[in-house]
């Protein structure tokens, strides 16, 4: 398998960490997004008409976009994913929350503060305001179900705790503070004291 990748991004790292904690050999082709190196015409035509990245090529002439996609692909008959049809339900009910409501403001805060030299004009430092409110918000969400429960579905570690794992670990970056959220940090020990886990910096 070939991973069209950005060692930067959180969305990459997902399938990176699931990638390494199924032991399953992967070659990963690096792009700098800041460069426009997923908009080019050869990106678009032969990657992903999208632009983006992560992209899993699983064969020749095989591509498979969006981080929860692949997740679902590789964790299918796996440990990572629920066997029964409502579990696996919940898994995507995490991991669309995580797509729609936690990604958009905690990663973006994250890209605007951190990985982007991008220029905080009033408008932006604005923008950057709503977006934690809401990533404070999603956080809100997340502390509640991890005060019950150990990870995010049936009670063991699963794609729903990768999803979400990836930016929320890195979200001081973003200028958010966890410690109002006892539960969510204790997860995430027990996220990354899981076997095979590599950090986020890993290729």
């Amino acid at each position: 398998m070939i991973l069209h990748d950005n060692l930067s991004s959180g969305n990459g790292y997902k399938v990176r960490l699931l990638l390494a904690q199924l032991g399953i050999p992967f070659e990963r082709i690096e792009y700098d997004i800041t460069a426009g190196e997923t908009r080019t015409p050869e990106f678009l035509e032969n990657v992903n008409a999208n632009g983006r990245v992560p992209v899993l090529e699983i064969e020749e002439g095989e591509f498979l976009a969006e981080s929860g996609a692949i997740l679902f692909y590789l964790a299918e008959g796996t440990p990572f994913l629920p066997e029964d049809r409502l579990g696996k339900a919940r898994a995507l009910q995490w991991m669309f929350f995580e797509q729609y409501s936690h990604e958009p403001n905690i990663a973006v805060a994250r890209a605007w503060l951190h990985v982007f030299d991008v220029e905080m004009t009033q408008e932006r430092r604005d923008a950057l305001e709503v977006r934690q409110k809401r990533g404070y918000d999603a956080l809100g969400v997340m502390e509640r179900h991890l005060k019950e429960n150990d990870f995010f579905v049936g009670g063991r570690y699963s794609v729903a705790d990768i999803a979400l794992y990836a930016y929320t670990h890195v979200a001081s970056e973003g200028g958010f503070d966890l410690d109002d959220f006892p539960a969510v940090l204790a997860w995430l020990g027990r996220v990354s004291s899981q076997p095979g886990y590599i950090p986020i910096t890993q290729g």
